[in-house]
């Protein structure tokens, strides 16, 4: 059965098509797609792993056509980020009228 490994660096994207048995697991998907090679910072003991964009355990048995997707940690927490720049238009905001 066909599927894909996608896994995203800042600049680069890496989307490998592989065709393997019914049964396999996530987990052996991604060791058989070497791309554990290709990137050694990526830890499967760490780095959550999904199907779709839905978090999925490396148990988890593929179907036809799923792309597993191997996920890199955050660098900044989202929350905190949207908070920040609501926080920084407000202070844009209340400024531009100050100066009116």
């Amino acid at each position: 059965m066909i599927i894909e490994i996608a896994y995203a660096l800042e600049k680069k994207q890496t989307l490998l098509i592989l065709d393997v048995e019914e049964g396999t697991t996530l987990k052996q998907a991604i060791e058989l797609s070497d791309i554990l090679t290709t990137y050694p910072q990526i830890d499967l003991s760490k780095d959550k792993t999904g199907i779709f964009g839905k978090v999925a355990k490396l148990d988890t048995v593929l179907r036809e056509k799923d792309r597993v997707e191997i996920y890199r940690p955050l660098i900044a927490d989202p929350k905190q980020i949207r908070k920040e720049r609501a926080a920084q238009g407000k202070v844009m905001r209340s400024s531009k009228k100050d100066k009116a």
